[in-house]
């Protein structure tokens, strides 16, 4: 995947150099403290795919960066949406009471609870800022409405820990605000920035929603197949926190009467004492296969949105990440 992934980059390295610039910058507190849990977090190694998304979306659509002015607003678009994702992680981590994130201890681990909400409100607040600095009602509309379908997202997730009744349906409900929503937001707003007529938006907008659906089904995919030195946090996280996620609807749905009940026992009650039983359980079922099989359906139904695009090496990246998006092993 490290390959791949430098290769998708490299059609936008210039501008993602420019990005990375740009997000120190707009780290920049009086306070000591804001900088610090900032940087930790900004710099704990995520794919930083979301902004990447802009930047793709924006020159594949023939968007031309004006050399003269400094600070460009795709560079400022990509930046603010790394911003929104990054205090997206600082509060998950919170409610979720992680200690590991990407291989490292989580900034909730190292400085508690109460630093890490407020850092994250912090860069939400700074976000808004850059925002209006882009300058566009349509994209701030855009933006400000995935938020609040993003916090949705997240509190449903929250309202379905230890429900093992939900459905496929209500899981791909879920997963499109609290994951895809950024993804789409991404793409969507890289679109409107270069100025795409109603029908590019549209697409564009799809391609963002369907990569996202794709990353997270591998990512709830991997919590029961992949390992804790790989992945960056626990195997089984899902699980100990009674989230019911695809690979254990599918094998309720799929095992027998007793393997049912045992995943929902195991749901309910949250923790890891029935981790080995439940993994069994999960390939004996071939959800791991069917998670997949909708992980690779959401990836093509990306590809197919890219048809609207002229030939360029931006659309390659943009269909080589439909790749990497279901290929990947972290």
């Amino acid at each position: 995947m490290q390959s791949n992934a430098a290769s998708i980059h490299a059609s936008v390295a210039e501008d993602f150099a420019a990005v990375n610039r740009t997000i120190l910058d707009q780290l920049a507190s009086r306070i000591p403290l804001v900088e610090t849990i900032g940087q930790y977090i900004i710099e704990s190694g995520g794919k930083r795919l979301r902004p990447l998304l802009v930047l793709l979306a924006a020159r594949a659509l023939g968007y031309s960066r004006d050399e003269s002015v400094p600070g460009d607003k795709h560079i400022i678009l990509a930046t603010l949406i790394e911003f929104m994702h990054t205090s997206t992680l600082l509060h998950d981590d919170v409610v979720d009471e992680s200690s590991r994130r990407r291989g490292k201890a989580t900034a909730n681990d190292t400085w508690g609870n109460a630093p890490s909400v407020l850092v994250g409100d912090f860069l939400y607040s700074r976000s808004f800022q850059m925002m209006v600095e882009v300058g566009s009602m349509r994209i701030m509309q855009v933006l400000s409405g995935a938020t609040c379908i993003i916090a949705e997202g997240e509190v449903q997730q929250l309202t379905n820990i230890g429900n093992a009744d939900i459905e496929e349906s209500d899981y791909f409900d879920t997963i499109q605000g609290k994951t895809a929503m950024l993804f789409e937001a991404a793409s969507h707003s890289g679109a409107i920035l270069a100025g795409a007529d109603a029908e590019q938006e549209q697409a564009l907008q799809l391609y963002g929603r369907y990569l996202g659906l794709a990353f997270q089904l591998i990512d709830d995919l991997l919590d029961y197949q992949g390992d804790a030195e790989t992945m960056g946090k626990n195997v089984g996280d899902d699980l100990a926190e009674g989230k019911p996620t695809l690979p254990l609807i599918h094998a309720m749905r799929t095992g027998s009467p007793e393997q049912a009940a045992l995943i929902r026992q195991a749901i309910t009650d949250g923790g890891l004492e029935r981790l080995d039983e439940v993994l069994a359980i999960v390939r004996e079922t071939g959800a791991l296969e069917y998670t997949q099989q909708r992980a690779e359906e959401m990836a093509s139904l990306a590809r197919a949105q890219l048809e609207i695009l002229a030939p360029s090496p931006y659309r390659d990246s943009m269909e080589a990440l439909t790749r990497v998006a279901v290929e990947r092993d972290v």
